[in-house]
């Protein structure tokens, strides 16, 4: 019997894969694994804040552990009763939930390819710079301790900036919007160690195993990064705070215990933000909605843009790009002194204590969002928006803003500490923008980008909208 050469050549075919797998995928492993080990080892030696054992479980057994955490069982239990659903629907359930949730870090891609991303990005786009931080306090913090670092969220590109300037000191686990769940930057995502928050969920059981997973990361001293405001600032300022995530971490955490808990604000600001038009759009209501076509459209002509200009030797990177790291709050110490344990309040009263925290950590946060250059011009310009003014005259009025930001305890960012040369790069970036035009040696602002230029001077200005000086934002 003879069989067909159609039939013979897919048989082969499908032997030969069977063959490669079975002696080949063996050894694909081993070697994966050994490059992974060896970047676990090597990012040991170099961090001061070590990789902790939860960070790298496998994902399955943290799925495992967060599904029959009995406060998550519980919560299965009463969303079965409520809905009048079989309990095995409420657990399958939960496991959709974790597997959203749940990260799957791995320190070959994070140490790897994401400081390789994260470095060219930010160096290719900004003059990169970390501002002032404070070396003794960080220094002082336990090992053992389980750090949050609490940011003002400027950008999309926080994420890749502050991972990139923290790299020597620890790896971060990021709470990562909705926005991220897309192929193929949802896998890369997970792998870096980011978790997922539906931020606007409403759905009791989804909030319930977000809680949980977000307390055994916390209880077993995993390094976290937090953005308060829940969503990029659209119109510049900092927005008020969202309780949630800091409520999951303090509503199991043992006062008492041997970890303590640790929040460091950090400030980052930009002297453009990619995204600031589209953001200043979302607050007009009048304006035409714009559709994932159009955004992408729009995407492409920028970044052919910004190509042709390089290749005729005119672009220039988007300004400065500064982080700066404030005094970190110990959580023992700040519940010492009044006594106050959050796993045994009640919500109503947790919650009300939870605010003051927050309103205490964005306050700190906001203290250390540095004064960039462009930032400053901004500020000067919108003094007195419909008076040109000479070169001489903006560094004059900015030297008098600069001394007022300083007395306000607000950190300014001088490049190669030269106050002329800061105010330069400030009217170029916002000459560039099509925000102030230059005629006969006088700069004039542009009357309809006046909600751009006070996009970045409420970068700066004060805190809450009712201090605000109209239209000045400082």
């Amino acid at each position: 019997m003879h069989l067909p050469l159609w039939v013979a050549i897919p048989v082969l075919l499908l032997a030969a894969v069977a063959v490669l797998d079975r002696l080949l995928k063996p050894g694909v492993r081993w070697f994966l694994r050994q490059r992974v080990n060896h970047a676990l080892e090597e990012a040991n030696r170099r961090l001061r804040i070590r990789l902790q054992p939860f960070k790298l479980t496998r994902r399955r057994v943290l799925i495992d552990r967060l599904i029959h955490d009995p406060e998550v069982v519980a919560a299965a239990d009463e969303h079965a009763r409520r809905h009048d659903m079989p309990r095995a629907v409420a657990m399958e359930k939960v496991g959709r939930y974790a597997r959203e949730i749940v990260p799957a870090f791995n320190a070959y891609v994070y140490f790897r390819f994401g400081f390789w991303l994260s470095r060219l990005v930010a160096r290719t786009l900004y003059r990169v710079r970390l501002g002032a931080i404070d070396e003794p306090a960080l220094r002082r913090v336990p090992a053992d301790s389980t750090l949050v670092f609490v940011m003002n969220h400027r950008s999309n590109l926080d994420y890749l900036l502050v991972s990139y300037l923290v790299a020597e000191q620890t790896a971060l686990s990021y709470a990562v919007g909705e926005w991220a769940r897309v192929w193929p930057l949802e896998t890369l995502v997970r792998s870096m160690g980011a978790y997922f928050v539906r931020r606007r969920s409403r759905n009791d059981l989804y909030r319930r195993v977000l809680a949980s997973y977000v307390a055994m990361a916390t209880n077993e001293g995993v390094t976290q990064a937090v953005y308060p405001e829940g969503g990029l600032s659209r119109d510049g300022r900092m927005a008020p705070p969202k309780l949630g995530l800091f409520d999951y971490m303090l509503r199991s955490w043992d006062p008492d215990g041997p970890r303590d808990l640790v929040f460091v604000p950090v400030g980052i600001n930009y002297d453009r933000v990619l995204e600031d038009r589209t953001l200043l759009r979302d607050l007009d209501a009048s304006a035409e909605k714009v559709g994932v076509l159009a955004s992408v459209w729009t995407f492409l002509r920028f970044a052919a843009n910004n190509v042709r200009l390089a290749s005729i030797g005119r672009w220039y990177r988007f300004g400065y790009a500064c982080v700066k790291f404030g005094r970190p709050l110990s959580m023992k110490a700040y519940a010492a002194e009044p006594g106050i344990v959050f796993s045994a309040l009640e919500r109503a009263e947790r919650f009300e204590l939870v605010a003051e925290l927050a309103e205490e950590l964005m306050d700190r946060v906001h203290e250390v969002v540095p004064a960039l250059p462009a930032a400053l011009v901004a500020t000067v310009l919108l003094e007195e928006p419909d008076r040109p003014r000479s070169e001489l005259e903006l560094k004059a009025s900015a030297q008098a803003v600069i001394e007022r930001l300083e007395a306000r305890g607000v950190s300014v960012y001088v490049p190669r500490a030269d106050r002329d040369y800061a105010i330069r790069v400030g009217l170029r970036m916002l000459t560039l923008r099509r925000a102030v035009e230059e005629r006969e040696g006088l700069f004039y602002t542009v009357p309809r980008e006046l909600p751009l230029l006070s996009y970045y001077a409420n970068s700066i200005g004060p805190r809450h909208p009712d201090a605000l000086i109209a239209g000045a934002g400082a």
